[in-house]
Parts: C-alpha cells; sequence; structure tokens
C-alpha cells in the first residue's frame, strides 16, 4: 500500500503522466481497501503482474519488510531477468528480496513495539524511502526548480493560491503580476516563471522550456 500511495501523489504533485509511476500489489485493486494476506504467498502471480507491466529499462521497486514476502521477491526477479533496473526497499538487509535486487536500501529500525507489526517503524522508514526515491526522480526529470514543485496541477483553490505563491517566490514579483503570468501561461507554473524570469511572451516560455526537456534553470540562462 505504501508503493500505491507513492504512485498516487505523483500526478498531482508534479505533473507526471498516470502511467510513470505505477502501484502494484498483491491481490490486486481491492487488497488496496481490504487486506488479503494470501495473495502475497503467490510467486506466479507476483511474476505475471510485472510481466504485464513493465518494459526493459524500467526501474521497479519491490517493497517488503521481511524481504522474505514470495509474491514480492518473484516479482523482483522477473522485472531484472525483462532487463529492469531493480531495487529492493526492506528492514532486513540479508533477505532473499535484498539479494533479488540491483540495489538494496535496508533501514534497519529496530524491534517494533508491537512484535511482528510492521506497518509501525518498518511502514514509517519505508514510506521516508519511497519519498526520497520518487522526489529525487521528479528532480531529475527537471519536476523541480529551486524546492518549488513547478509542474504541480493546480486543481482546485488552494493550489492555485500555492501556484502563486511559487511564481511569486520564483520570481521575486508582486501576487498581482504573479496571477496575470499564470492566466498568460494557462495556469502553468513552469511556463509564467520562465516568462518572467527570461523577459519573454509565454510562447517563447513554453518554446524555450521544450528546448531545455522541460527543465527552468535551462530555459532561463
Amino acid at each position: 500500500r505504501l508503493g500505491i500511495l507513492d504512485a498516487a501523489e505523483i500526478p498531482p504533485t508534479y505533473g507526471a503522466p498516470p502511467d510513470l509511476v505505477q502501484g502494484i500489489i498483491a491481490g490486486g485493486r481491492e487488497a488496496v481497501f481490504t487486506t488479503q494476506e494470501g495473495a502475497e504467498d503467490s510467486r506466479e502471480q507476483g511474476a505475471a503482474d510485472i510481466a504485464a507491466r513493465v518494459r526493459a529499462g524500467d526501474v521497479v521497486v519491490g517493497i517488503a519488510a521481511s524481504g522474505r514476502t514470495p509474491y514480492t521477491v518473484a516479482a523482483l526477479e522477473e522485472a531484472r531477468r525483462r532487463g529492469c533496473a531493480t531495487v529492493a526497499v526492506t528492514n532486513n538487509p540479508g533477505s532473499p528480496l535484498a539479494a533479488a535486487a540491483d540495489v538494496a536500501i535496508a533501514p534497519v529500525v529496530g524491534p517494533e513495539v508491537i512484535m511482528g507489526s510492521t506497518r509501525m517503524k518498518a511502514g514509517t522508514a519505508q514510506k521516508m524511502v519511497l519519498n526520497m526515491l520518487s522526489t529525487g526522480a521528479m528532480i531529475r526529470l527537471g519536476k523541480v526548480y529551486s524546492n518549488l514543485m513547478v509542474d504541480m496541477q493546480a486543481s482546485n483553490e488552494k493550489l492555485r493560491k500555492r501556484a502563486v505563491r511559487m511564481v511569486v517566490l520564483a520570481t521575486g514579483c508582486d501576487e498581482e503580476t504573479a496571477v496575470r503570468a499564470l492566466a498568460e501561461a494557462g495556469g502553468s507554473v513552469k511556463q509564467a516563471i520562465v516568462a518572467l524570469l527570461a523577459g519573454v511572451d509565454p510562447a517563447s516560455a513554453r518554446a524555450a522550456l521544450e528546448r531545455a526537456g522541460g527543465f527552468v534553470r535551462e530555459a532561463i540562462a
């Protein structure tokens, strides 16, 4: 579920397409809301679910606190067989999942307060690792300028106000100027910032971003 949660946050936060970061869980969609304990024992289903979703060059992250979950281990093995880069996020450094991955990230959190309840310390540590992985990936893809998520989708009033604030912070302009720049840029924070910093019209800002692969810093250089 932690992987599902992280994947779900990417499109609105960074304006990425929904298929860029995908969450897969043993037991399918129903398991997001209702525990399907037996599903995680199926190596066959883990391999099949991955085979249906990935292609060579993808990055697949397997998440299991114990590092022994058959579904997840088999999924990572299948991903590797298909030419994917593989990462294990586990709390057991010497586990089969860690061995199946190109890179193993294994925060050691010690015994849980309630024995066996890995949603506590282990789950918290795993979510932090996933946040770091997805945030780092979005930065590398040009979705961030300074510490601002400039590809954010302003889909409600709260986010529209945040968009104005980001333009103000990035450019030093006043709110009225930021609102006008966003309107002229069709709501694109990134485009509004480039237009103001480079002193160009929205069409030129869009073209500069396209040439720069979406990176604001390169677009205004």
